[in-house]
């Protein structure tokens, strides 16, 4: 697997990545979810991208369970935020107070509440 440094960054990611839209949404039983993961780090995957809505939170909280027996310098996790996370037609968009709002949700789903984003999801996309 070829790996690339983005932009002037000194992370290493792999050229491919690991989605979790169709994968840790629902469309895969959760008893099964670590077998892709496990395949892709046999391949030299180390990027696993996600998105908070994908299942409203349930592909972090897959990604926050599945990844949490790896070093942390082991992979590069990708989220991003826009969507709408609730019933609520104003729980989403870019405001600084969403983006806040978002990051800190999915730091809970990914399992590291009180940390900084930084350590953890070292790219916060905007979706849209």
């Amino acid at each position: 697997m070829r790996h690339r440094k983005p932009g002037g960054s000194e992370l290493e990611v792999s050229e491919i990545s690991l989605g979790a839209w169709l994968t840790y949404a629902g469309g895969v039983a959760s008893e099964q979810t670590p077998a892709c993961p496990e395949a892709a780090f046999e391949a030299g995957i180390n990027l696993f991208d996600t998105v908070n809505v994908y299942g409203r939170g349930a592909a972090e909280s897959a990604w926050g369970e599945i990844l949490s027996s790896r070093r942390r310098d082991s992979y590069v996790l990708a989220t991003k935020v826009h969507g709408q996370m609730s019933d609520d037609p104003e729980d989403r968009g870019l405001s600084a107070r969403q983006i806040a709002e978002q990051i800190d949700e999915a730091l809970g789903d990914l399992s590291v509440t009180g940390q900084t984003l930084a350590p953890f999801a070292q790219a916060g996309v905007l979706h849209r």
